[in-house]
């Protein structure tokens, strides 16, 4: 099962899925919040690990969307673990947060949404939870061809068990 969490921009979604998530051992994933400069960092849901996503610096590849320079290698890394922990099939639900802007120019974390969407649409037991801002909810949902899916606001979240 697909579950959208959708919401404006800056209005919790990632803090509603890290305190819905964090006395659990069921959620793994990534999600993308903000470190004390404000500035966004991936972390890694059941490890607890975190890198560094936005940056300021042009020392490596980087990519710009508006004002924001993320790490090119910060999407690949995150990429790769979403695609591993999935394959491990050991978490009954899954994270990514979140797809937009980046997502529908393939880049970002599209790599893993294109390749988990489809083994998530349809799976009653495992489930794919999606972070997107309301603006862009039906551009999402078109790009990766869902149909199959459950929205969530920060309110209902907790409705998951």
């Amino acid at each position: 099962m697909i579950y959208i969490l959708r919401g404006d921009i800056r209005t919790g979604k990632t803090t509603a899925l890290q305190e819905w998530c964090k006395n659990r051992d069921d959620v793994d994933g990534v999600l993308c919040p903000d470190n004390a400069e404000g500035k966004r960092y991936f972390l890694e849901v059941k490890s607890k690990n975190e890198f560094e996503l936005e940056t300021e610096l042009d020392t490596e590849a980087i990519i710009e969307i508006g004002n924001f320079k993320f790490l090119k290698s910060a999407f690949e890394k995150a990429n790769t673990y979403l695609l591993a922990v999935a394959s491990e099939n050991e978490s009954q639900y899954l994270i990514i947060d979140e797809l937009g802007k980046l997502e529908l120019k393939k880049e970002g974390l599209h790599l893993s949404a294109e390749r988990l969407i489809p083994n998530y649409e349809t799976n009653e037991n495992k489930h794919l939870i999606l972070v997107v801002r309301d603006y862009l909810l039906d551009a999402v949902l078109t790009h990766y061809s869902i149909e199959k899916y459950r929205i969530l606001t920060k309110v209902n979240l907790e409705t998951l068990n």
